[in-house]
């Protein structure tokens, strides 16, 4: 349900009830929405389902075989020749 700024402020243990009751409840200013009332629970489940930066970095997708290979045929210095 989309509640205006107003009627959320005015209303807040409606809002807090129905969104308990029913699911996120999205508040809107001037027509767009601003923020969503989230249970706790679900507020979780939406964090929980992201892995953070690191998470990604260490254990993200796995390269295949022709990337691996690749990376392995570099060289170890830090200066590449580049054709222009």
């Amino acid at each position: 349900m989309n509640w205006h700024l107003r009627d959320a402020k005015n209303n807040l243990s409606k809002l807090v009830r129905q969104a308990r009751e029913r699911g996120p409840q999205t508040i809107t200013s001037r027509g767009k929405p601003i923020a969503v009332v989230l249970t706790p629970e679900d507020y979780e489940r939406l964090v929980s389902a992201k892995p953070s930066v690191a998470e990604y970095l260490l254990f993200g997708p796995g390269w295949d075989d022709d990337f691996a290979e690749e990376v392995n045929r570099r060289s170890e210095t830090i200066i590449r020749t580049v054709d222009l």
